[in-house]
């Protein structure tokens, strides 16, 4: 078994990728130090090896995980794929490796550092889903819900069962701003699509209209003694804040705008009542 100090692999970026890398390894009798998505940039150090994609390869590998590990180290593998992890590629790897040698105890190892660290990382990963199942607010833009999110591990492919089940009769799009990918639900069909740069136009008023009634009924229901930002801020960080209504400034001013617009055209509309009125009564007089 060659022990690749320099040696790299870079793969595609996908899950099937991965899987192939994981085939390359024991075909080719090799172990990486490395494992590159498409993401990285490569060094003038690295000895980089193309691992191409190969369907057949992946799921070879992919099926054999509950047979000579367990069916939990299969769903932690591919759990563990969609964290933001920042070698989540070679944790993978060498738990695959561990577990093919040693079977299902592998899972049991929580002493192991790459057990640990994946775990955690999956842990991470499904807390964060979590949280997005009651902190996503959305928007309606034409006949179709919209919401965006900034998370930090892929979970759009954990959120897609509850949101698609909750909303099965609405169109809706979940834009995921951190991995520049869409979860679209419409016709009893979702999809994930890759979308690079996604601006949405600027809500109207009846929209605006109802994000403030939502951050009225949010500041009206909140209890002014109990008031506790550290505990706030621990079951919602503020890192989800950007995106929720009831944080977001910018639809009070949009609110104020609407308002001032508003205003000005009953402004407008009285001077032409009085206008018309007036003149009304000149000709009369005349």
């Amino acid at each position: 078994m060659l022990d690749g100090t320099d040696l790299v692999y870079a793969y595609d970026g996908t899950f099937e990728g991965l899987m192939c890398c994981v085939f390359e390894s024991y075909e080719c009798k090799e172990i990486p130090c490395l494992i590159r998505p498409p993401s990285d940039q490569q060094t003038i150090f690295d000895t980089s090896k193309w691992i191409e994609t190969d369907s057949q390869k992946a799921d070879r590998v992919y099926n054999s995980i509950p047979v000579r590990i367990s069916s939990e180290a299969q769903e932690l593998v591919k759990l563990g794929f969609l964290t933001c992890e920042e070698n989540k590629e070679l944790l993978i790897f060498r738990f695959l490796r561990s577990g093919f040698k040693i079977g299902g105890k592998v899972m049991t190892m929580l002493t192991d550092e790459v057990v640990c660290s994946l775990q955690k990382a999956v842990r991470h990963l499904t807390s964060e889903s979590h949280k997005f199942k009651g902190f996503i607010r959305f928007s309606v833009f034409g006949e179709a819900l919209v919401a965006v999110i900034e998370p930090k591990n892929y979970v759009l492919p954990l959120l897609s069962a509850h949101f698609c089940d909750r909303y099965n009769g609405e169109k809706f799009m979940i834009y995921d701003k951190t991995h520049s990918v869409a979860l679209i639900y419409q016709s009893n069909r979702a999809e994930l699509i890759d979308i690079e740069g996604l601006t949405l136009p600027n809500v109207d008023s009846t929209e605006a209209k109802y994000r403030q009634l939502w951050k009225q009924f949010y500041n009206t229901i909140a209890i002014e003694g109990r008031t506790n930002p550290r505990c706030r801020m621990t079951l919602m960080p503020k890192r989800y804040w950007n995106q929720m209504t009831e944080f977001d400034n910018k639809s009070d001013l949009f609110q104020i705008q609407v308002q001032v617009a508003e205003t000005k055209q009953a402004i407008a509309n009285d001077i032409d009542k009085t206008t018309d009125k007036t003149t009304r009564y000149q000709i009369q007089g005349d």
